[in-house]
């Protein structure tokens, strides 16, 4: 019987509906929900703590808000939002039935799609600036703040419409597991199996294929740069004045920034894979009935790439700012190497 007129009754039998978060009770559910509870929290509480610590170390350290600080930023930020869903997540595992709303259930997966598309988008948007930033040797922002505006609007805008789907066709659903009452589940009902397919392939392509690609891109094009100034620069005497020019500088710190950015990208790729892969595994389980992909590998999956809103600011933070790391964590300062002042108002754009 229906509870409600948006309310649909499902026989486990003809279940094809996955329900994502909820699962049914086993003998060992408290000491199961408790383990999970204490890693969920665990990636919660340090990601927070690591995102507001790289967010005030960028800031301190560039005093300036540049244009590449505040897209570097704007990671801190898709960052936080993402891991703001966790205790909905925490809830769901607690509760089996999905006792949240409507509301809460068409925006989880929603905002987590969102946010990994904003963090990857963002990522290929710094590439592409450092980029310019590099052929044009500015010394100026490569980018104006009107620019940084309408990136940073494109990046939001863009994820938030390419995720409509999931915030539409999520819904609370009323199914029968075995042994147990009937429970509540948030799941994704799409009208037809057509629209569920090409969302699908087109989400992956427009959200991770092709910002990768411009990163590949952008990143081949830096490493052409730098070895290209490499090799204008070996023949010359290491240890004379001009071994210490700015062609010199600017690529070795492009060579530091381009090292950061690539672990970032890495450990993006690494941690947000495993998403997408249960995502077409779960979209043939719907279809063909198998395999077998339960709750808790879902969750597990999902707290995986959780755990990427904790390391991309650890990460960053580690690459770039090695001693205010020290100074907060040991309270100890490596002065660094001083710099001609005509080398640090010409360099000074180029810092990440």
């Amino acid at each position: 019987m229906d509870l409600n007129p948006h309310t649909h009754f499902l026989h486990l039998t003809n279940f094809t509906y996955f329900s994502f978060f909820s699962e049914p009770h086993h003998s060992d559910h408290v000491a199961t929900t408790i383990v999970e509870t204490l890693v969920i929290s665990a990636v919660f509480l340090l990601s927070v703590a690591a995102n507001a610590v790289a967010a005030a170390l960028v800031t301190w350290e560039r005093r300036l808000l540049a244009n590449k600080t505040i897209l570097t930023l704007n990671l801190f930020v898709a960052d936080l939002l993402f891991v703001s869903m966790i205790p909905l997540i925490v809830a769901v595992r607690w509760t089996v039935s999905w006792t949240l709303g409507y509301a809460a259930c068409q925006t989880v997966l929603y905002v987590i799609c969102v946010s990994g598309c904003v963090t990857i988008t963002t990522l290929a948007s710094i590439s592409v600036e450092r980029v310019q930033a590099i052929l044009q040797l500015q010394t100026v922002p490569t980018l104006n703040p009107r620019m940084v505006t309408a990136t940073l609007t494109f990046i939001w805008a863009f994820s938030a419409f390419t995720s409509i789907p999931l915030s539409v066709f999520f819904t609370v659903m009323e199914v029968d597991f075995p042994e147990q009452e009937r429970v509540h589940i948030c799941t994704l009902k799409w009208p037809d199996t057509t629209g569920e397919i090409v969302w699908n392939v087109a989400f992956t392509a427009l959200c991770f294929l092709l910002p990768g690609l411009v990163i590949v891109v952008s990143y081949s094009k830096i490493l052409q740069i730098i070895k290209s100034c490499r090799r204008r620069l070996q023949p010359r005497d290491s240890h004379s004045p001009v071994g210490d020019s700015l062609e010199y500088q600017v690529s070795r710190q492009d060579i530091k920034l381009f090292r950061t950015l690539l672990v970032l990208v890495l450990s993006f790729l690494i941690m947000w894979s495993p998403i997408f892969i249960i995502t077409f595994l779960i979209l043939a389980r719907n279809f063909l009935g198998h395999p077998h992909i339960s709750s808790t590998m879902f969750f597990w999956v999902v707290t995986f790439t959780l755990a990427n809103s904790a390391l991309n600011p650890i990460l960053y933070s580690i690459c770039q700012f090695k001693n205010n790391w020290r100074r907060v964590c040991c309270g100890s300062v490596v002065a660094p190497l001083r710099e001609g002042p005509r080398a640090s108002r010409r360099t000074q754009g180029m810092h990440p």
